[in-house]
């Protein structure tokens, strides 16, 4: 009998049906992994089985152990011995690592918190995932991917016998992973089971037992990993076959676009430590140049410190298309004016305003080309945004429409369309395709395909190894804020990435 069954489950929200009778089923010890595009549904079916959507909003049945089961919300459950790992992080900035992790099960003793006790346990729970950070540091202090270490240690203290995973490796580097899916190994060892939820499919088949594909809100198939592979996935995931994922990049011919020289970074926490030291390089126009390294390496504040958003210290000089080599920026505004555009990492947090329309996210960067006298002209404004939209392929019902009522891949089109818009020179991208599905991911590498095709210079800082080395002319690799290698592609393989990755750096 399976630990856990989904039967007919079905969730309709105005205007659209969610989950149509999906059906799934887990076993004791046992990794399943769930695959679809976004908007297939995956999201809804898990948020059903965690409590999210309580018991009434949706059709069909969860049993536990044979039992039918209605839970009321999530601490329901979890009371069950659900555990659920959203994508979104579900952090409180301002508190500390161990706060959150005991957050709403704090450990008392005579009626007050045993502080001891919450360091303790932070301290377990953090050696558990392979995180070395102070407890008693706040968690906006930490890197996106650490945050997201952070909350699978939150929920693994919770003992769970079904643990939920929705994207967690998003955020990770390939050392973080490795982490990440051996402990979930060691758990599956130790009889808990896991739903698993990715779009990185070399992941999928290295740990799932039994792989469930959802299209449209309706489950396809569900079959040992051993009888598909990840081309049939992706044809399954999509209705249609997908080749050509890393579309070669023609080599680049123009002049230098962009040179950094002796960039260094001070630790904003810790004066006198540096993120960043003494990096220096140049892209070409027409050139991807690939950033990689270990999370903490300084790859997200290698560019965020070239688009001008420092929050420390920076020294060293840029030259921007050939212009004299002048101090960093002091504002991502003085960036902008230079040609350069960053899409960050963490889009909902810099690079939308989710309640906002498609037509104010597009136009953001570039409102004063609308004016006319006094006023916004709103018709050329959404004539504008229409036509880029276009240009993306983006999936939305029109410009009026708002950011959060997109997918992730569709919501990356926007928050790169806005900066075209603004015509840059220089594209800084910082994990340009983070949580989103395969065939999104293949729209994406295509467009920085034919941006550096049409004479754009691009930095594309990635996690993701295939990546980086299928979508890069040369790469760059980073340790511990240090440069330690640019590797031409032709020498850029897998092992001498990581070998320069894990390199010892001496002062």
């Amino acid at each position: 009998m399976p630990l856990l069954e989904l039967a007919s489950i079905t969730k309709q929200f105005p205007g659209v049906k969610a989950l149509d009778g999906v059906s799934f089923d887990l076993r004791e010890g046992e990794i399943h992994a769930l695959c679809g595009e976004n908007g297939a549904g995956k999201s809804t079916l898990i948020k059903t089985l965690c409590g999210y959507y309580p018991a009434g909003t949706y059709g069909g049945e969860i049993r536990l152990s044979g039992q039918r089961v209605e839970f009321s919300g999530m601490r329901s459950a979890e009371e069950h011995g659900i555990a659920l790992i959203a994508q979104e992080l579900a952090l409180v900035p301002e508190l500390t690592v161990a706060e959150n992790l005991v957050l709403g099960r704090e450990p008392v003793r005579g009626g007050l918190i045993d502080w001891a006790e919450v360091r303790a346990l932070a301290r377990r729970a953090l050696e558990r995932v392979g995180l070395d950070v102070d407890p008693e540091r706040p968690i906006k202090d930490l890197g996106i991917g650490q945050q997201q270490m952070v909350e699978i240690a939150k929920a693994l203290l919770k003992d769970a016998r079904i643990l939920v995973l929705d994207e967690p490796t998003a955020a990770l580097t390939e050392s973080g992973v490795r982490t990440l899916l051996s402990l979930l190994g060691d758990l599956r060892a130790r009889g808990v089971s896991c739903i698993y939820i990715s779009h990185r499919l070399e992941e999928v088949f290295e740990i799932a037992d039994r792989i469930t594909v959802l299209r449209d809100g309706r489950s396809i198939t569900t079959q040992p990993r051993a009888e598909l592979t990840p081309d049939k996935v992706i044809s399954l995931m999509v209705g249609r076959e997908v080749t050509n994922l890393y579309p070669c990049p023609p080599p680049p011919e123009g002049p230098v676009a962009l040179a950094v020289d002796r960039w260094s970074v001070e630790d904003a926490g810790h004066p006198g430590r540096f993120v960043l030291r003494d990096v220096s390089f140049e892209v070409r126009a027409g050139e991807v140049l690939g950033v990689g390294g270990l999370m903490g390496a300084g790859r997200t504040a290698l560019v965020s410190t070239i688009f001008g958003a420092a929050t420390s210290r920076v020294t060293g000089s840029i030259s921007v298309l050939g212009r004299p080599a002048a101090p960093p920026f002091r504002s991502p505004a003085e960036a902008i004016a230079s040609g350069i555009a960053l899409v960050s990492e963490d889009r909902k947090r810099y690079g939308l305003v989710l309640e906002s329309t498609l037509l104010d996210n597009l136009t953001l960067a570039t409102l004063r080309r609308f004016v006319k006298g006094l006023f916004l002209d709103h018709t050329e404004r959404e004539v504008k945004a229409l036509e880029q939209m276009r240009a993306l392929r983006t999936k939305a019902p029109g410009p009026l429409a708002l950011a959060n009522q997109l997918s992730g891949g569709n919501q990356q089109k926007i928050v790169i369309g806005k900066w075209l818009m603004a015509g840059p020179r220089v594209l800084l991208l910082d994990e340009p395709t983070r949580g989103i599905d395969v065939g999104a991911k293949a729209e994406i590498y295509r467009l920085i395909h034919d941006l550096a095709a049409g004479g754009l210079a691009v930095v594309l800082v990635s996690s993701e190894l295939p990546e980086l080395l299928g979508m890069s002319h040369r790469v760059l690799i980073l340790t511990q804020g240090r440069m330690t290698a640019c590797l031409d592609r032709k020498d850029a393989t897998a092992e001498r990435v990581m070998a320069a990755a894990t390199k010892k750096v001496t002062e």
